[in-house]
């Protein structure tokens, strides 16, 4: 019988070769991602021959991995039918959806809510925010650039810095008072903690030496980056779109697409993210089975 388990930053040695058989394009399918989310959505894992299976609050994410999907799938059934609880896939790529479709017909029900789906962008539109449609976000590029600027990759030597930007971001949104910002600048921080060991890339932003912005994430699949976090201080205008141009030009291992997760139905998020133009959303669906 399955046990699922708090996941381990050790548990990224064998999680990630089965992720990258996969290659789904979600953000829920990088390691980081579960890692850092795992205390605010209940995430527990567990392996089954060579998927790589997560438990999310009372669902669980489409398996990635390789074999006999319809074996795992039927695994995870009884391990629900042990517990009395509904068995639901909570997210799934479209393929998964697609193929469960083909396998289980109208004895399942599929669902989708866009405040999940990710927000994919082609790697050159961020990198040189070329065209009449990024024009706002060339002027304010151009305001960050009345400063004297500088852009570093987050190392040992100055990840203490990114510390610092985020507890005055913690303070500019204070007056928010949100459990939704306590949980950002928790996820934000554990990331930072565990930069090295979770083989995260990220970038620094000075302006006339002070530290203003920083932003980090990973690599996703085939031909994506997952960006997890991004910071910037409100008092530097335009440093939101400088981190963002500076880091992403800078990634060399020929990505295509750039997700940059969900707004999750928050409107000044989506707003920023639709600011962008995304190439198209990566849809997540909602499947549960009727018996």
């Amino acid at each position: 019988m399955l046990e699922f388990y708090n996941i381990r930053i050790e548990d990224k040695e064998w999680v990630k070769p089965l992720l990258a058989f996969s290659d789904f394009r979600g953000c829920e399918y990088t390691f980081g991602n579960n890692f850092l989310w795992a205390d605010a959505y209940d995430i527990k894992i567990s392996r089954y021959k060579d998927f790589y299976l997560v438990k999310s609050g009372d669902g669980f994410f489409y398996p990635a991995g390789q074999g006999d999907i319809a074996e795992v799938i039927e695994i995870l059934k009884a391990y629900c039918r042990s517990r009395s609880m509904p068995f639901r896939i909570i997210s799934s790529p479209k393929v998964g959806m697609e193929r469960l479709k083909e396998m289980y017909g109208d004895k399942i029900n599929v669902t989708s809510k866009e405040d999940y789906f990710d927000y994919c962008y082609n790697y050159n539109d961020l990198s040189f925010l070329a065209g009449k449609k990024f024009h706002s976000k060339r002027n304010f590029i151009n305001r960050f650039e009345t400063h004297s600027w500088t852009y570093e990759e987050i190392s040992s030597d100055n990840i203490s810095e990114c510390y610092n930007i985020l507890e005055l971001w913690s303070k500019e949104n204070r007056a928010n008072e949100s459990a939704a910002i306590a949980e950002e600048v928790s996820v934000a921080a554990k990331g930072l903690d565990s930069f090295f060991r979770l083989d995260f890339s990220g970038g620094l932003l000075k302006a006339e030496g002070i530290p203003v912005a920083f932003t980090y994430g990973e690599h996703l699949n085939s031909d994506t980056f997952d960006v997890h976090v991004e910071k910037a201080l409100s008092l530097y205008d335009g440093a939101y779109p400088m981190i963002n141009k500076q880091f992403v030009s800078r990634l060399d291992n020929g990505y295509k697409y750039i997700n940059r997760e969900e707004d999750m139905g928050e409107e000044n998020l989506r707003k920023a993210k639709r600011s962008y133009h995304p190439a198209f959303m990566e849809e997540k669906f909602i499947i549960s089975f009727k018996d």
